[in-house]
């Protein structure tokens, strides 16, 4: 009986916290590695190849613990739906990686939750919250900060590096996935649908890549480039997803979220470990300006957790 009772004791939060933290630097490593490999091959065939591997990563434990069995039409269709935004940010992501640099699009990535909560107010109807604003407009703020240099005359004149578009538009399609997973789920595990869109994403990119995979050269590419897209598939893929479900359950979608706040301090100490200098200090007031994002989301959503349940 006691020891039964130990399992049913609820895990320390500096666990999760750390686990979280885990997770937010296997993801700020994606832009770095991604940015290391996107020259030696396609945007398209790369991200076909990663959702390809990470689906045949996932299989064995969906299939062990829930069993592949076909989900029907209409579920095909749901899960085409949500990969949709996925593979877009992905394609767009590795694309942007080729004229822009890591730091750029972990700092305008930080601003997915602000968007994801405005697409979620529209679709879901969902209370926005006065912290979940704050943080946007924190977001927004460093991001351009950090994307003009502080400089005003390049802010007004909206001279924005072609990569840096290309990043934001895919950071619009991935602030639909939680939104649309919300809109669409019907009560199936979560593995399950997420194999599914990994499914579903990789028939996209067959579809997109019909043009390019045949003629992709493939002899030239070195092993490092392989080697990159299965840490992708693998570390940034499926276990950050392991990580970050398990994570809300016991945190909510929003404070796990809340976590992407980090990357751009995370990008500069891992560039920084690889050799390269630290950003100028104009750049690093912009990723300061973004950091206490975290913190009053962190605060504003556990505040509103606790007046919710004192009125319960």
């Amino acid at each position: 009986m006691n020891q039964r009772r130990g399992y049913d004791r609820p895990l320390p939060l500096w666990m999760i916290h750390g686990c979280m933290l885990l997770s937010a630097f296997l993801v700020s490593t994606s832009f770095t590695v991604g940015k290391a490999i996107t020259p030696f091959m396609d945007p398209v065939v790369l991200t076909l190849i990663r959702f390809l591997l990470a689906t045949v990563l996932f299989a064995p434990y969906v299939g062990r613990k829930f069993g592949l069995t076909y989900p029907g039409i209409a579920a095909l269709l749901r899960y085409s739906l949500i990969s949709g935004a996925l593979v877009g940010f992905f394609w767009l992501m590795f694309l942007s990686l080729r004229t822009t640099t890591p730091l750029h699009t972990g700092v305008i990535f930080t601003t997915v939750p602000g968007i994801s909560g405005l697409y979620s107010w529209f679709l879901l109807r969902e209370r926005l919250g006065g912290y979940r604003i704050a943080a946007l407009i924190l977001a927004m703020a460093g991001a351009l900060w950090v994307i003009f240099e502080g400089d005003m005359q390049r802010l007004l004149g909206l001279q924005l590096n072609h990569g840096d578009l290309l990043f934001l538009t895919g950071c619009l399609l991935m602030a639909l996935y939680m939104p649309l997973v919300k809109l669409l789920h019907r009560g199936e595990p979560m593995a399950v649908m997420t194999f599914w869109i990994l499914v579903t994403g990789s028939l996209w990119l067959l579809l997109f890549a019909c043009s390019t995979w045949p003629v992709a050269p493939w002899a030239p590419i070195p092993v490092k480039v392989w080697l990159g897209i299965a840490y992708l598939a693998l570390f940034t893929t499926i276990i950050t997803f392991f990580i970050s479900q398990w994570a809300t359950l016991h945190l909510g979608p929003t404070r796990v979220m809340a976590y992407s706040y980090l990357y751009p301090p995370l990008i500069i100490l891992i560039e920084w470990s690889l050799g390269h200098d630290f950003p100028p200090l104009k750049t690093m007031i912009g990723v300061l300006i973004i950091l206490p994002a975290m913190i009053i989301v962190q605060q504003g959503q556990r505040e509103r957790l606790l007046t919710g349940a004192m009125r319960r």
